[in-house]
């Protein structure tokens, strides 16, 4: 039975630094822009074998979801049951979302409020945003989209084992601090 984990990510077009070396005493021009284009985009990710299953929409709510899951399924169409590790976002929660995994062997596990840092998949996101977007600055809209297609279809497949070590779901149980 596989072990997915599952959650959206809402990139934009607008110029993302992230670091730079400018020396001192000296002013350097950075192209940017503010152009609100995004991509709505949903994945799941295998760490087993880091099998990814990713989709855009218009729009993310609980009947892209569902959409979405269509996608996941015909992904995997021997499992019993696909065991989907996720956020507790709206969408996630939907009644259409609940009974179409409850008909068509998904199984939910939802995680604690405010604990992306469990979610593996946004370490992804990360590694998406490190290739694609971080001080890149795009002409178009069109270049933009094509530059993350480009992540998922052509680099991701080629980086992910070397991934393996930073997408994982090795987590780290520690003590409250005593005050």
């Amino acid at each position: 039975e596989p072990i997915l984990f599952i959650d959206s990510v809402h990139p934009t077009m607008a110029t993302k630094i992230s670091h730079g070396w400018i020396k001192k005493g000296q002013d350097k021009l950075i192209a940017t822009t503010a152009s609100r284009t995004r991509v709505n985009l949903v994945g799941a990710i295998e760490l087993k074998d880091m099998n990814l299953v990713t989709q855009s929409f218009d729009t993310i709510n609980g009947d892209n979801i569902v959409a979405f899951l269509k996608q996941v399924r015909t992904a995997y169409p021997n499992a019993p049951f696909i065991h989907l590790i996720l956020d507790q976002s709206g969408y996630h929660r939907s009644k259409e979302v609940v009974a179409f995994a409850e008909h068509n062997g998904f199984k939910l596990h939802f995680l604690p409020p405010y604990s992306p840092n469990l979610n593996s998949i946004e370490r992804l996101w990360k590694v998406m945003n490190e290739h694609v977007r971080n001080n890149k600055f795009f002409t178009s809209a069109k270049e933009f989209r094509e530059s993350i297609s480009n992540f998922f279809n052509v680099v991701f497949p080629k980086i992910s084992e070397s991934l393996m070590s930073r997408i994982n779901d090795n987590f780290q149980k520690t003590k409250p601090s005593s005050s």
